[in-house]
């Protein structure tokens, strides 16, 4: 939904954008705030529940359809509500007494007061044991079901996705009262029925809990979204750079009528995560770019698809929207350019190795570069660009072809590296394109170029890219968490710019963690669901000091489980590989350390 700002890759780059039918909900306002719906999904419909993706309070990622469990019991609950509290004793009893029967109790915390500390510290307080508790701060799973109180329950059968049960746990609890015990115990029976095969008899309760405070998204009379002044500009913020004529997205959100085709399809995108592409974990760490929605662009998107996407009153400003003229540089002109011998034909079909294109660097004398741009000549076709260069005193970056200088993936834009910094580039270098082509179904040709931008003079700072990779992988037939790590040591005191993993089809997590040389340790960055669509490279918001004797940590995992939808072959064991089928564990970092005024030209970054 978001244009990708930067983007770096080890060997294997894709962008794809997924988008599912979901469901829509209705709403209604109550005492100058927004009340949740009525029920999305009825015990009786048997209407598909969409997927949804949270993490919870660990930062440890959930998604519904990745659940081995027959059912999936969620319980709705928010920090300081007395009868949440009171229900957790009932639920970790619940869960050990169906836990080998296949059903798991997920909490969900959808306060969107309630932060991850603060969600932590009330299960520590109230104990939850191993119960997770996933926070729904953005309140979208909550709306999305309808849901008004907490302590509500939802039981989900994943063998069909339908809801079979809805309501209180039990007759014990309610606002303001409690009996001595439970008279009427609704979920226990509903679970028991419906593992037994048979009907369940009450399948809609009433839950007693905590009134759940939506954002008041809306404040015309009858709650309705204004699709120009408020859905329009989030698409236009957060959608359109992608999803615009000639650019990466599937469709173009080119007008309301565009847009309104697509409204249904929000809602489960939301949810599980998928729109807009982010997944740094926001406990840890502030970037740049960050696509992700916050809550109240959240539920705007929601409510207006629930509503039925009206069209309202004001100027379309989707179909207002007089995109640029194409520019063939957009950094401007560069200084020099490099391009292939020749043309480099793409067949229609079949798989395609990775080209290497070799090609002597353009430039007559030395040069400091303080920005390299890539421009693909039949972007229809060009998967990634990876550029390598084999410079005089610069050493290999383990790949054999020279250090690594720049990537194009779809949708990247160019943008000069940071103040003060520059790559630098020997004359008569020898320049390695690694071209990696899909096809479409047509013969197609292309020419790729590669234009060079010279500082004026040599920077303060070389500029780098540094890397934790681990080639021993062993990945076991089936393992839903085959876990890895890699260290690079910091041998100079450096400025860390950005970081990115990079894994392939089976890759689960990774984290980045500064080894401190006084024995601590920090959290650079937590992908905890890593998607191999999207090589997002990290900008941190403010440059980081690694001091001299830091090493960084990369630990990660791989799901080699029938469960991961993009697992080539979970029957098969792994080892490292160049094809997206096989796979690879490597922690990117862009740093940069100090030139002495009269250092050579050549002298590079930390390795």
């Amino acid at each position: 939904m978001y244009i990708m700002k930067h983007s770096i890759c080890w060997s294997v780059f894709a962008l794809l954008l997924i988008h599912s039918i979901g469901q829509s909900t209705a709403f209604a306002a109550a005492n100058d705030e927004k009340a949740a719906p009525a029920p999305v999904v009825s015990s009786s419909s048997k209407v598909e529940v969409p997927n949804f993706a949270l993490l919870d309070y660990h930062g440890k990622y959930h998604e519904l359809r990745r659940t081995q469990s027959r059912v999936v019991v969620l319980f709705f609950t928010g920090n300081g509500c007395p009868i949440a509290r009171k229900s957790i004793p009932k639920l970790r009893e619940l869960r050990r007494k169906f836990a080998d029967q296949g059903v798991a109790v997920w909490m969900i915390n959808s306060y969107s007061q309630d932060d991850r500390e603060a969600v932590r510290k009330e299960a520590s307080k109230f104990p939850v044991g191993s119960l997770p508790v996933l926070v729904d701060q953005r309140q979208a799973l909550a709306l999305s079901f309808g849901v008004q109180r907490t302590a509500e329950t939802i039981a989900i059968d994943t063998k069909d996705w339908s809801v079979f049960y809805r309501g209180a746990i039990d007759d014990q609890l309610s606002e303001g009262a409690a009996k001595p015990e439970a008279t009427e115990k609704f979920l226990e029976n509903a679970l028991r029925q419906h593992l037994a095969g048979e009907k369940v008899l009450n399948a809609k309760t009433s839950a007693k809990g905590c009134l759940i405070a939506y954002e008041k998204v809306s404040s015309a009379p009858g709650g309705e979204i204004s699709y120009a002044k408020q859905v329009a500009p989030i698409l236009q913020a957060k959608c359109v750079s992608c999803h615009s004529s000639g650019n990466i997205g599937p469709f173009a959100y080119s007008s309301y009528a565009e847009a309104k085709k697509k409204a249904r399809m929000m809602e489960e995108v939301i949810l599980a995560q998928r729109m807009p592409p982010w997944h740094a974990d926001p406990a840890f760490g502030k970037f740049q770019h960050v696509r992700a929605l916050d809550t109240t662009e959240t539920q705007t998107l929601l409510t207006w698809a629930a509503q039925g996407a009206p069209r309202g009153e004001g100027e379309d400003p989707l179909a207002a929207v007089k995109m640029p003229p194409s520019v063939a540089w957009p950094l401007g002109q560069p200084d020099f350019i490099a391009s292939f011998p020749k043309s480099e034909d793409i067949p229609a079909t079949g798989v395609l190795e990775y080209r290497h294109i070799k090609v002597t660097a353009p430039n007559s004398e030395d040069a400091w570069l303080g920005a390299i741009t890539i421009r693909p000549g039949a972007r229809e076709v060009v998967h990634h660009v990876v550029l390598r260069a084999k410079i005089r005193g610069v050493s290999d970056d383990g790949s054999g072809r020279g250090t690594l200088m720049a990537v194009w993936v779809p949708g990247a834009t160019p943008v000069r590296f940071p103040e003060g910094t520059g790559r630098f580039l020997s004359k008569g270098a020898q320049l390695d394109i690694e071209m990696h082509y899909t096809r479409d179904g047509a013969l197609r040709t292309d020419c790729t170029e590669i234009g060079f931008y010279q500082l004026p003079a040599q920077p303060k700072m070389a500029l780098d890219t540094i890397a934790a990779v681990n080639m021993d992988l062993s990945i076991r037939p089936g393992d839903p968490d085959s876990r890895s790590h890699a260290l690079v040591p910091i041998k100079k005191d450096c400025t860390l710019y950005s970081l990115s993993p990079h894994l392939h089809k089976r890759g689960s997590w990774m984290k980045f963690e500064a080894l401190l040389p006084d024995g601590s340790r920090q959290t650079l960055l937590s992908v905890p669901h890593y998607d191999f669509n999207w090589q997002t490279e990290y900008y941190l918001d403010e440059p980081r000091h690694l001091a001299a004797g830091t090493w960084v940590l990369c630990t990660g995992g791989f799901d080699n489980s029938t469960l991961n939808p993009s697992n080539p072959d979970p029957a098969k064991a792994v080892k490292w590989g160049e094809q997206s089928f096989e796979e690879m564990f490597v922690g990117f970092m862009h740093v940069a350390n100090t030139l002495e005024p009269s250092a050579a030209k050549g002298v590079t970054a930390v390795k």
